[in-house]
């Protein structure tokens, strides 16, 4: 039996502030369940089905909203993305610490549903810095870099009304650590 209730955390940011690097860490050093998302998206060549993403058809994606598998769901860049219902119950229900990397429109739906849920978002340091994150990465053709960048600020301006824990991205362990003792702070309510 777990020592505590298991808790939702979503952790959402601007596409290249770091969020993906930053779960992975933070769900280690908890022994937490970091969701993995289903989406329509393309599957890179790096990445592996069911590791870093379930990837579905958009009819598998339909099917899945209308069977109620779906914690949460949005249209990102032409894409769909959510978060699988039944396995984020099981975590929870196991009392585990539950890490949903999600963007604000999907936090905002799992608030909903998990009123205690614990809002973190991630800023860049700055917009310049962003801008070279995303440059960085090179998965992005420019046109899609300069439309994620572009959709940084309402991002973050929608951010601001609905999350209580801002963290900067400027040093990684930094950012680690301060997430990491909104977590514990939360589990030890």
């Amino acid at each position: 039996m777990s020592e505590h209730k298991g808790i939702i955390a979503v952790i959402s940011g601007p596409s290249g502030v770091g969020k993906s690097t930053i779960c992975r860490k933070i769900a280690g050093k908890l022994n937490a369940y970091l969701s993995v998302s289903v989406t329509t998206r393309p599957k890179s060549d790096l990445e592996e089905d069911g590791k870093d993403y379930w990837f579905l058809t958009r009819d598998e994606f339909q099917k899945q909203i209308e069977d109620g598998n779906l914690l949460e769901y949005a249209d990102v860049f032409d894409n769909l993305y959510g978060t699988p219902k039944d396995k984020t119950d099981e975590a929870l229900k196991a009392g585990k610490t539950v890490i949903l990397e999600i963007d604000v429109q999907g936090g905002k739906q799992v608030k909903r549903i998990y009123p205690d849920t614990t809002m973190i978002f991630i800023l860049p340091p700055t917009h310049e810095e962003l801008s070279q994150r995303l440059d960085g990465r090179g998965r992005d053709k420019a046109e899609a870099a300069g439309k994620r960048l572009g959709c940084a600020g309402t991002e973050i301006a929608a951010a601001w009304q609905d999350y209580e824990n801002m963290v900067i991205n400027d040093k990684l362990e930094q950012a680690v650590d301060e997430i990491l003792e909104i977590i514990k702070n939360k589990i030890g309510e």
